[in-house]
């Protein structure tokens, strides 16, 4: 994956996101999503003045031309005509639409109160797409051995390995970022120690399932011509696995377990452990909160829902619920 510093931007943008890394504390993964998000509405701004071949592919269009001359032109009703175009033009769901409007508001806000470099914020009064709040996707337990399995009747080379990648996600709950990124010594005592957003430092007890693949997994880790010595998941190509690597394997084991890689990614998984720690650990939601490495209790709450059997089960054991039969009886007999 390549580093900002790799992309080609103008300067503004460049000045924005240096801010937004070494000011703000920003991760370096958030910083790039900025990027992405800004890099897209750049493409359509050129697009929307005409001041971009109309027959290029909008992935090709640069942007190093835009500058703070061409941003002061920028009012409300373009900011609204470039939500219209990531909706219609490039299906954005409303979260993702949330997400680039947070971004557009944060970049605006910071050419007007920080730099200095615009008279108004033509974000202010943006509003963000209202987003219907739905329950995680989930495995139950019955689908999470299922997809264990696929992987410990695997003959590949790589069985272990991907064996421990999914008993860690399954049973952890970290993000795919915090898997790639763990090193050998962060594994102490069986505690996982994982940096998450924010580079925030979290601690994870191992349970015993992870504990024994990750010895298992460990005695057959490469360990010569490695290029990050201490990292603990390995290549292929003898180098730190990447994010893309571990979707692949995540989606190939999915499929292999008879169930849909379209419903289920490796968030998913997380969204899986999350709801299993919580249906079955009676676990404290400020401990599964600690564990999962949320900011905001909120954020922790959308993993205590309850599946429609125990929706069922809690109506159905209501001290009401048989009262009245017998004097319905007596009704219709009258």
């Amino acid at each position: 994956m390549k580093n900002i510093s790799d992309y080609e931007m103008p300067e503004v943008l460049r000045d924005f996101l240096n801010y937004l890394q070494t000011i703000k504390g920003k991760s370096v993964n958030t910083v790039q999503v900025y990027f992405y998000d800004l890099r897209v509405f750049f493409r359509f701004l050129k697009l929307h003045r005409n001041l971009a071949d109309k027959n290029m592919e909008f992935d090709d269009i640069p942007i190093t031309d835009v500058d703070i001359a061409l941003l002061k032109t920028v009012v409300l009703s373009d900011l609204y005509s470039y939500m219209s175009f990531v909706s219609n033009n490039r299906d954005n769901t409303s979260h993702a639409r949330a997400r680039k409007v947070a971004s557009l508001k944060t970049f605006f806000n910071y050419l007007a109160t920080k730099a200095k470099l615009l008279d108004f914020n033509p974000a202010n009064e943006l509003e963000s797409p209202k987003i219907l709040k739905r329950l995680p996707r989930y495995l139950n337990v019955e689908e999470s051995k299922k997809l264990l399995t696929s992987v410990s009747v695997s003959e590949g080379p790589n069985s272990v390995r991907d064996l421990a990648i999914l008993t860690i996600f399954l049973n952890c709950g970290i993000r795919l970022s915090e898997l790639v990124g763990i090193n050998l010594n962060n594994i102490k005592n069986n505690t996982l120690t994982v940096i998450g957003k924010g580079d925030k430092e979290r601690s994870i007890p191992l349970n015993k399932a992870c504990v024994q693949v990750l010895e298992a997994y460990i005695k057959i880790r490469p360990s010569n011509g490695i290029k990050d010595r201490n990292a603990l998941f390995i290549s292929g190509h003898k180098r730190r696995i990447s994010k893309e690597s571990v979707q692949k394997i995540v989606k190939k084991y999915i499929s292999e377990a008879g169930l849909d890689p379209q419903r289920y990614s490796t968030h998913k998984l997380r969204h899986t452990a999350a709801t299993l720690m919580y249906k079955y650990g009676n676990v404290d939601i400020r401990a599964l909160q600690e564990l999962l490495g949320h900011q905001s209790i909120a954020t922790t709450e959308i993993y205590t829902h309850l599946d429609q059997q125990q929706l069922r089960d809690a109506v159905s054991k209501n001290p009401l619920a048989e009262f009245g039969t017998a004097e319905i009886a007596a009704i219709k007999e009258k």
